[in-house]
């Protein structure tokens, strides 16, 4: 379809809340994943949410077999993940690397709930109901917070472990965009 503009952090749309999608299958859904594919491939991305394209609506796309910006990192299913709900299962935090398209360049240690069940609906509007953990429940967190207007740096707890990918990893090609 298109390659879409990532909107990058300092643009106000990034810290809408989105609103739910209403109509399923539709021509004007399927168009907005088909972009959203496009511009998260190009971008090398784990995972792309609708309003880091200026579109807010709570929809999220991610999956990955293997990322060069995340060389270490398990598969991740290739998911659509439309209204999404994230219920965490226990209060175990673990803390871990993260990047975004709309923070280019950048990397910071952010904590996330090690497991968690998220349901959802996918295009056409069947039910996804998923437990996960590591990588996976990462990168759904990532992505669901951009529906809500946070962005991963909002969530680091300290600021010494927030820098410059190549300066933070000098060792390591995990150039962002």
């Amino acid at each position: 379809m298109a390659l879409r503009e990532v909107l990058r952090m300092g643009d106000p749309r990034l810290w809408q809340r989105s609103e739910p999608v209403t109509h399923f299958g539709s021509r004007a859904l399927q168009e907005l994943l088909a972009d959203m594919r496009d511009t998260m491939r190009e971008h090398k991305g784990v995972g792309l949410a609708a309003p880091q394209i200026g579109v807010l609506l709570r929809v999220v796309i991610f999956g990955a077999e293997h990322n060069p910006r995340y060389p270490e990192a398990e598969a991740v299913p290739d998911t659509v993940l439309i209204n999404p709900v994230l219920t965490p299962l226990s209060d175990e935090m673990e803390e871990g690397w993260e990047g975004c398209l709309s923070v280019p360049g950048l990397r910071g240690r952010v904590p996330r709930h090690a497991h968690l069940r998220y349901q959802g609906r996918d295009p056409y509007g069947a039910l996804i109901d998923r437990t996960v953990s590591g990588f996976h429940a990462r990168v759904v967190q990532h992505e669901c917070d951009h529906l809500d207007g946070i962005l991963y740096p909002m969530r680091i707890r300290d600021m010494r472990d927030f820098g410059f990918t190549d300066v933070l990893f000098p060792e390591q090609d995990l150039a962002d965009d």
